[in-house]
């Protein structure tokens, strides 16, 4: 079906809105219909048959009245009778007395919460084997010195009760440190969080519900896929490039699909590594802004930066787009301790502060106030944190080139993982072979938000150097004995 590209963009963002068609946006999206064979009704019916099939229809979806897109189309409103009778005698449509015009079939069955999760794979290393599974990164000495040298402000401590959204001094902190960085911040917009994976949950239980469709790379974190899938919706995962996800292709996703929320992890991405250029980065903030539809921001690894450069928020890049922004302390400061926050907007933040308090009602708050320290000392701790896993990267490259010289990576720019693709074979069938020598890897099964091409390994950095040397050892002699099951050769 030939598209206006000219207007359909924006016209899709007012394409349907709670179920109801709008006539402007689906004339924009029906593009040049009336060019072709056939009277205009049969153009205009198959036109509209393209949307269903293509997805940008769903069943239920409610289509404009006869006058209204004929108005819209400039054509009589004969011929948009014409064309929805035949859509219903296909069976493409329903048509109803009083309740008009409805695409026809059954909403998409909401995904079964008992499924076993994807992440569930990223903490089941064997007893007595090397764990290669999780990225725990090292704590610095600065880290170590601040943490010790720690006095507890005790009349904060003491408080009778605490706020479900955080310390106020802490949140107006984390929002001194956005605005230091460039995204205007206010501590309304701040929510604290027992952790990153605590803020993308409650999105994901706030925004998504059965049979809703979520955004994300083809690879990703797992916590974002498992959280969803326990609300009955589905991720879509959107195609990666050598610098992250592929813009072009999630423009035409969102349109499609019209998603309620994109997930993305643009910065030293998880597990792939990826750096999204600024000019893409610039983009996805205009579509939040155009189609409305929010975005989680997955910051926790953009401070871990090998060159210095840490990219600013989407959320800086545009202010109006709904881009919600989720951190913690954990990676770049220490690993045992469970502070993470979002950035959204007021709005929705007083919304999950209610969702909070129901769960858990608020952060610890002796662990809100080493994060006091630890936060106004960001930038060291970042930049310490960055070369030690710089080095730690190194390491793993030598042993790597010792251990497995046919094994190819683009080195990273920064995070804690490398995203190896295995010359051959398979990696749920290379874990199992790695299983037996003593070591726990995780493939691409564990990251994949759909269908996995299962011929990458993520191998973290972050273990200590006699342990990542010992498991990249015994990952060498694996490969060896499965390339031989595989007729490669030795």
């Amino acid at each position: 079906m030939p598209v206006d590209h000219g207007s359909a963009t924006n016209g899709a963002t007012m394409l349907v809105r709670s179920g109801e068609v709008s006539s402007d946006g689906l004339s924009i999206r029906l593009g040049r219909w009336t060019y072709g064979d056939g009277t205009l009704a049969a153009r205009l019916s198959r036109g509209i048959a393209d949307l269903i099939a293509g997805g940008e229809l769903r069943p239920g979806d409610r289509l404009p009245a006869e006058r209204a897109l004929a108005g819209a189309s400039s054509v009589s409103r004969g011929t948009v009778v014409a064309a929805y009778a035949d859509l219903a005698e296909r069976g493409l449509v329903d048509r109803r007395q009083g309740s008009g015009t409805r695409v026809a079939g059954a909403p998409a069955p909401s995904v079964s919460a008992s499924r076993p999760g994807r992440g569930e794979a990223l903490f089941s290393a064997l007893p007595n084997a090397i764990d290669l599974l999780r990225t725990v990164p090292q704590i610095s000495d600065l880290a170590v010195q601040l943490i010790r040298d720690h006095q507890p402000r005790l009349e904060l401590a003491l408080l009778p009760e605490t706020d479900p959204a955080g310390l106020p001094v802490l949140r107006e902190l984390i929002a001194d440190m956005y605005r230091a960085e460039g995204t205007p911040t206010t501590p309304e917009q701040i929510l604290v969080t027992h952790g990153a994976q605590q803020a993308i949950s409650l999105v994901v239980n706030a925004l998504v519900g059965p049979g809703d469709v979520v955004l994300a790379e083809e690879v990703t974190w797992p916590g974002v896929t498992d959280s969803v899938g326990l609300r009955g919706g589905t991720v879509h995962g959107i195609p990666m490039g050598p610098d992250g996800i592929d813009v072009d292709v999630l423009e035409v996703a969102i349109a499609r699909l019209r998603p309620v929320l994109i997930a993305l992890n643009p910065h030293h991405q998880n597990p792939t590594g990826t750096r999204l250029p600024a000019d893409a980065r610039h983009r996805v903030a205009v579509l939040a802004a155009q189609y409305g539809v929010p975005v989680i921001e997955d910051r926790v690894l953009a401070g871990i930066s090998f060159d210095g450069v840490t990219p600013p928020t989407l959320a800086a890049e545009r202010p109006d787009a709904p881009v919600i922004v989720v951190e913690s302390v954990s990676k770049w400061a220490w690993a045992g301790l469970r502070i993470g926050w979002l950035r959204a907007d007021p709005v929705l933040v007083r919304r999950l502060r209610g969702a909070r308090q129901l769960a858990d009602q608020s952060t610890s708050v002796p662990g809100q106030l080493i994060a006091l320290d630890l936060i106004a000392r960001a930038e060291d701790l970042r930049r310490e944190n960055s070369r030690i896993h710089q080095q730690r990267l190194r390491l793993l490259q030598t042993l790597l080139s010792e251990h497995l010289p046919d094994w190819e990576a683009a080195a990273p720019r920064g995070g804690l993982s490398l995203w190896v693709a295995l010359p051959a074979g398979s990696a749920a069938a290379l874990a199992r072979v790695a299983a037996a020598h003593g070591v726990s890897i995780a493939g691409s099964a564990a990251f994949a938000a759909s269908v996995s091409p299962d011929d990458h390994i993520r191998i973290p950095f972050t273990a200590p150097d006699d342990v990542l040397a010992e498991g990249i050892r015994r990952l060498g002699a694996a490969w060896r004995e499965y390339r031989e099951s595989l007729g490669l050769g030795s």
